[in-house]
């Protein structure tokens, strides 16, 4: 990841990458209300102006790894072959994430990705937050549809369906991940039975919509 980068590129990934660390697990261990940006800075060994030198706002120390997903559908959408749909797209792409075990669709069993997750659940800041990049992902998915032509707010209906049906999905598998109990291996089976039949149900009211020619 680093090779061919100068040795300053090389320490500014290493403090991103401290303070990100240190950050989730003071939030993790003592909640995210209860953690100060000087308490972080000291934690990395940096001063708080450092920590805004590398992100905007404490919220941004929990999302910032997230923000890579956020033109994940959009993307999809956007390469897919021709012949297939929007919603054919977004399936296959969606049945690969969780056969790879991608966390970005909820299929980490890791101590500090389900660490985050329930400070995430437990903090109504961030929750404000996550839905931010719900809108997002909508939006741009929207503008995707919109660019090859179709109808602006059929495009908007259709990228929310497309979201929604996605995020559902995530949140039962981050549910079941969070309960414990499962092995991983379980929980990917019935996440594939249960995509399955989320997308089939949006295959039926979106059908060939946007399908490319």
């Amino acid at each position: 990841m680093t090779e061919g980068l100068s040795l300053r590129e090389r320490k500014k990934i290493q403090t991103r990458s401290r303070l990100l660390t240190e950050a989730t697990r003071l939030f993790t261990e003592r909640g995210f209300d209860q953690v100060s940006v000087a308490e972080i800075a000291e934690a990395a060994d940096v001063s708080k102006m450092t920590v805004f030198n590398y992100f905007d706002s404490k919220e941004d120390l929990i999302f910032a790894p997230m923000e890579e997903y956020i033109g994940d559908v959009a993307g999809v959408v956007r390469d897919r072959a021709p012949g297939e749909s929007a919603v054919a797209g977004v399936r296959r792409h969606f049945l690969e994430c969780i056969e790879s075990r991608d966390p970005s669709v909820g299929m980490s069993d890791s101590p500090v990705v389900l660490g985050v997750l329930q400070l995430i659940q437990q903090t109504p800041t961030l929750l404000t937050r996550a839905h931010a990049f719900f809108v997002r992902s909508s939006d741009q998915l929207t503008d995707v549809l919109v660019e090859e032509g179709e109808e602006p707010t059929t495009a908007r209906i259709a990228a929310a369906q497309l979201i929604g049906t996605r995020n559902a999905l995530i949140t039962e598998n981050h549910r079941r991940m969070l309960a414990g109990g499962e092995p991983v291996e379980e929980i990917a089976t019935a996440a594939v039975a249960i995509a399955d039949r989320g997308f089939d149900l949006l295959e039926k009211g979106l059908g060939d919509y946007a399908t490319r020619t």
